[in-house]
């Protein structure tokens, strides 16, 4: 007769399976065209601004009107994630970005552009809190961290592949036809999440549904029986974002929300004015657009060799190293002048670094917090980000307005990545100030 055990247990105890596999894999997916379609608008912007008569600082508001979408997102619909649970949220968002994205192609102005921007901006952000979660509640707790922030590595991936496929796509067939790409792919793709993807078990066992708790364990071929208990207390009746400041937790969530802010203002601003940069210090349009990709595929590069360091020096330091390093690759980026190699060489720098930190620092978002505060925890802290985000974009447009010379531009981003490093370096200590929960973070080093 098998055992009895509470849940937190059993999935702790569990191995990552085929099923689990499975599920994180159609997550990373969703995450792969969240990217791709964030990130190919900075990559198309110059051919829009071409055939626009446009000039390329104008697209300051584009970028950061699809990011705003996107901090309404992940703060109203994390929230709703941990109220109403993490599929049916996750279904809508998708099918907000998948659909409205079609119309992107369909745009005659730059007001037109920023209204569909962001509208699809909300739903690929109301997304990103619910298939964070669903990664973390499906892994062990002690490859939690690493499973996630390497499944947010689709984020990345896809803008890797929207760089390439705009390079291709965008002088045969119209920058339009990206979007076509970036739309069609997630709604083919649905049925199957749906069909494929359960709710969240952890989340159905909060809500006491004992009968889909047990299918999903069969599912995830556990022998253990669930005793109809959980390692966490009761949620409480506080407002879920009142309680990411509760019980020791205010001084690591503001630490995270920082950390996360300075991240994405300094990743997005990369994406967004790199192509344009180079451009106009001379560098071919396919090597402007490559450099985004190498940026990315370094990022994807640099999580794992992140994630396995660790494993040996704490979750941690590694992290606030690579931010610190990753300001001499991005002080680089304004040194290479008119040659595209070195671009590409010093784009694959930078991203090794501090894109592949930045997936960690997400990592860490999905430990921090227990099940009945997880989306809206990552919620708030992707929030952060996206305020970082919205920021990127439109400073680069200032500075770039005032005249700053590609030299002085990526200094100012090398700056923000040191900053980056001294935030996370305070975040080990305050994460020990939290009450135990399963799988928080109790690592300092």
């Amino acid at each position: 007769m098998a055992a009895e055990a509470d849940l937190d247990e059993i999935i702790d105890s569990s191995r990552l399976g085929r099923f689990q596999l499975l599920v994180i894999a159609l997550c990373a997916l969703m995450v792969m065209i969240d990217g791709f379609d964030t990130q190919v608008i900075g990559m198309v912007a110059p051919a829009i601004a071409a055939a626009w008569h446009v000039a390329p600082a104008a697209f300051g508001p584009v970028f950061g009107v699809g990011l705003f979408g996107g901090l309404i997102g992940v703060v109203t619909l994390g929230s709703a994630g941990d109220r109403f649970g993490r599929k049916p949220v996750l279904v809508a968002a998708i099918l907000v970005f998948a659909t409205v994205s079609l119309l992107t192609p369909l745009t005659t102005s730059l007001p037109e552009l920023m209204a569909v921007r962001f509208v699809a901006g909300f739903g690929l952000g109301g997304a990103l809190p619910g298939l964070i979660a669903i990664t973390s509640e499906y892994s062990p707790r002690a490859a939690r961290a690493n499973v996630t922030a390497l499944m947010y590595c689709g984020f990345p991936l896809g803008s890797v592949l929207a760089g390439v496929v705009s390079a291709q796509m965008v002088p045969h067939l119209g920058w339009s036809s990206v979007f076509y790409v970036g739309s069609l792919v997630p709604l083919a793709l649905l049925p199957v999440f749906v069909w494929v993807v359960p709710e969240s078990v952890r989340f159905l066992a909060v809500r006491g549904d004992h009968a889909r708790v047990t299918k999903v364990l069969a599912r995830m071929g556990c022998n253990a029986i669930w005793k109809g208990k959980l390692a966490q207390a009761p949620p409480e009746r506080r407002s879920p974002v009142a309680r990411l400041f509760s019980d020791g937790r205010a001084i690591a969530t503001a630490v995270l929300w920082t950390a996360l802010f300075l991240s994405l203002l300094l990743t997005v601003f990369l994406v967004s004015w790199l192509p344009l940069v180079a451009r106009a210090a001379g560098i071919d349009i396919r090597s402007s657009v490559l450099a985004v990709s190498a940026l990315n595929l370094g990022g994807i590069v640099g999580c794992y060799v992140i994630g396995r360091l660790r494993n040996h020096f704490g979750p941690v330091k590694p992290i606030a190293l690579a931010y610190g390093l990753g300001a001499v690759g991005i002080a680089l980026l304004g040194q290479v002048g008119h040659s595209g190699l070195w671009l590409l060489v010093a784009a694959l720098v930078a991203g090794l670094l501090t894109v592949g930190a930045q997936m960690c620092t997400i990592g860490l978002s999905a430990t921090l917090y227990d099940t009945s505060l997880r989306a809206t925890g990552i919620g708030w802290a992707l929030g952060s980000g996206r305020v970082g985000a919205v920021v990127g974009p439109l400073l680069g447009g200032v500075l770039i307005a005032a005249g700053l010379s590609p030299q002085a531009l990526f200094l100012v981003a090398g700056l923000v990545s040191v900053a980056a490093a001294l935030t996370v370096c305070a975040m080990g200590s305050a994460a020990t100030r939290v009450a135990p929960s399963p799988g928080a973070i109790v690592k300092s080093s």
